[in-house]
């Protein structure tokens, strides 16, 4: 047995394993979940563009036969849109609705345009009061209007 100690060696360690460069399954994994926020970011974005498209879509199929009808169906889609996004903005009425609409637009709504959006819901329906051009301006108003806000 003392005949082979001379052959006996230090026992060596390999050399540490470096951390760099990862190994492919973390590459993987990182892959994973970059794609996975370009994907949620993506999602987001279309949803928040479908609700815009959306919204003036109905306002593009609103009847123009009856002014007053059609202003309150305008009020409405303004005021849903409120409820998603403004919420302190759903129980006003009146001038502070319209100062608010105001307040969140480039362009401001003046005029006979305003006071129908303002006399819409309390309108007798063949009432002669106001004429197109109102409607007609009230509805850009609201497409701009959509447009900034969603």
């Amino acid at each position: 047995m003392e005949q082979n100690l001379p052959e006996l060696r230090d026992i060596h360690l390999p050399d540490g394993v470096s951390p760099f460069p990862p190994a492919y399954g973390w590459w993987v994994i990182l892959g994973s979940v970059l794609l996975l926020l370009v994907l949620t970011e993506l999602f987001l974005i279309i949803r928040r563009k479908s609700k815009k498209r959306y919204a003036l879509y109905l306002l593009q199929h609103i009847p123009q036969d009856n002014i007053a009808a059609a202003a309150l169906q305008i009020s409405e889609i303004l005021r849903r849109i409120c409820v998603f996004k403004y919420k302190e903005a759903t129980a006003l009425y009146g001038q502070p609705w319209l100062e608010f609409l105001n307040q969140h637009s480039k362009s401001k709504l003046d005029g006979q345009a305003a006071q129908l959006l303002l006399d819409a819901p309390y309108m007798n329906p063949e009432s002669a009061a106001y004429t197109k051009q109102d409607a007609d301006k009230l509805r850009q108003f609201s497409a701009r209007w959509i447009g900034e806000n969603l």
